[in-house]
């Protein structure tokens, strides 16, 4: 490495540490502590202030103008869930069913389905207000938040198993297209690895790490709105049509006829299917209250309330992911693991881990890994699918500060920061190494 690499993981390192030291000690909101840690970044790499300037309006613009679109939107369709009491209809319904100790299994499973066809961020906010207003009807136990993190926490295992290794969800789906790789395969391979692993890191993790842990009332507060709640038919429709849309439009990409299809673009566009889901929620479950001023004034003041809070965090987070992808981080790290001879689904993995711990998003990591190993699949001749697979489960290591989805999965767990890093950032981990673990493992038999 040359002075100017060492530099640049030094400033990686102290940026990181400034902005963790100031949220976590310096009880600093993570949208200024992040700014800070983004700044700290560009400075002592070398970048000059004003690049480093445009650098964090790029990475705010990139997540508002993208993630910040779903997640508003999905908020405010969470807050009508929540508000008219379809959320916790829905939930009592499934808890009736499941009854409360197969309840984390049926969430996990839920999960896993739901997630499928969707970014990360859009299946979080449309599921976790059910799953939120499940876990306060679940016994405790003795230890409430512990109860309900033990519900929480297999939802987020689901989604975060699809999202780093079973196409057609979007992140593997660009790998399997980069690497030439089979897309039935891949998702054979990818769906036998992804149940054990959401195992491990959903009720199992849940099990071990919650005890202990205090929950504050997440962004979405009780309800305020004095109704009855509509039918569970109703509510079930509102949660699945935007899945419906996104998912109609993702396997319509599958079928050459259409392939080129402006409807299911449109409909595979996660803003689009949440603003068309809106529009038709807010009749559907309100009725004729829709047009009263309470109405109103409680959907949209709790919807901007939460939305104002997280929005700032994750943009702030892009900020810092921004910073460190200009200052050169990502193709630091990707030149350093291909000077050494390692198995490709090792080095796929440890590129992929790297460039997440840098810039934070598992998209970025994901991208920048299978740029570099083309050429490393096709002189070792190891399984693209496989490769696929390790660079999904290394895109997801350890969530930290930088992660746009850190602060929204803590917004609304309701988690201090530091149990947010015990329970999702462990949750993270957990997923990408038993992830590769099962990958290597699997390596043996194809």
């Amino acid at each position: 490495m040359t002075g100017g690499d060492i530099r640049l993981v030094l400033a990686a390192i102290a940026g990181i540490a400034l902005a963790i030291v100031l949220i976590v000690r310096g009880r600093l909101h993570p949208f200024i502590g992040l700014l800070c840690g983004a700044f700290a970044v560009g400075l002592l790499a070398g970048l000059p202030l004003g690049d480093t300037a445009k650098a964090v309006q790029k990475g705010v613009g990139d997540i508002v103008g993208g993630t910040g679109l779903v997640v508003a939107l999905g908020l405010s369709l969470g807050a009508m869930l929540h508000l008219s009491g379809a959320a916790a209809s829905l939930a009592n319904g499934a808890l009736r069913l499941t009854g409360p100790k197969a309840a984390p299994w049926a969430t996990l499973g839920i999960a896993i389905v739901i997630g499928l066809p969707l970014f990360f961020e859009t299946g979080l906010v449309l599921l976790l207000p059910i799953v939120v207003a499940a876990a306060k009807a679940m016994p405790d136990e003795g230890d409430p938040d512990g109860t309900k993190l033990r519900l929480i926490m297999p939802a987020l295992a689901g989604l975060g198993v699809v999202h780093a290794l079973v196409p057609p969800h979007p992140g593997p789906l660009l790998a399997v297209e980069a690497l030439h790789a089979s897309l039935g395969l891949t998702m054979l391979y990818g769906i036998i690895i992804a149940i054990p692993v959401a195992i491990l890191a959903g009720p199992v993790l849940a099990r071990i790490v919650t005890p202990g842990v205090k929950l504050t009332e997440p962004v979405l507060s009780d309800p305020v709105v004095d109704m009855l709640p509509p039918r569970r038919a109703v509510s079930l429709f509102v949660v699945l049509l935007p899945i419906v849309l996104i998912a109609s439009g993702e396997l319509g990409k599958l079928v050459p006829a259409l392939a080129e299809s402006p409807w299911l673009a449109a409909a595979a566009n996660p803003v689009l299917a949440l603003l068309v889901t809106n529009m038709l929620a807010l009749p559907l479950l309100f009725g004729r209250r829709l047009s009263e001023a309470s109405i109103q004034d409680a959907i949209w003041f709790e919807t901007m309330g939460a939305a104002g809070a997280i929005l700032l965090a994750i943009g702030a987070g892009g900020a810092l992911k921004q910073v460190l992808v200009t200052a050169g981080l990502s193709d630091l790290l990707a030149r350093l693991v291909m000077m050494y001879a390692i198995s490709p689904l090792l080095l796929g993995w440890l590129v992929a881990v790297g460039i997440r711990l840098a810039a934070g998003s598992a998209t970025v990591a994901t991208i920048t890994a299978v740029g570099i190993m083309p050429g490393v699949v096709a002189a070792s001749g190891a399984s693209p699918e496989l490769v696929v697979l390790a660079i999904g489960a290394g895109s997801v290591f350890f969530s930290h500060v930088n992660d746009p989805g850190f602060w929204l999965v803590k917004g609304y767990m309701g988690t201090s920061t530091a149990d947010t890093f015990r329970t999702w950032s462990m949750l993270e981990t957990v997923i990408s190494v038993a992830g590769l673990a099962m990958v290597l493992a699997l390596s043996y038999f194809v």
